[in-house]
C-alpha cells in the first residue's frame, strides 16, 4: 500500500516514516500511527503522521 494517500492510513496501523532530520539519509523509523497530521487526500513525499512515541514523520511504508 501506498503512503502518499490519506485513505490507506488509519491511527493503530504499525508504518515506517522518515523524519524531517532523516530525509537527506532516508533512514526510516517504525512504529504505530497515533494521528494523521496531513489534512489533503493526498501527498507526493508521504502523508505526515505522529507515531504513539510523539515521532512525527512523513510515511514511506507501511508494514502489513
Amino acid at each position: 500500500m501506498e503512503g502518499t494517500k490519506r485513505e490507506n492510513i488509519k491511527p493503530g496501523l504499525k508504518v515506517r516514516v522518515v523524519q524531517k532530520q532523516d530525509q537527506r539519509t532516508g533512514k526510516l523509523t517504525e512504529g504505530v500511527v497515533s494521528r494523521l497530521l496531513t489534512k489533503s487526500t493526498t501527498h507526493p513525499h508521504g502523508i505526515k503522521v505522529m507515531l504513539e512515541n510523539g515521532i512525527v514523520g512523513r510515511v514511506k511504508e507501511i508494514v502489513e
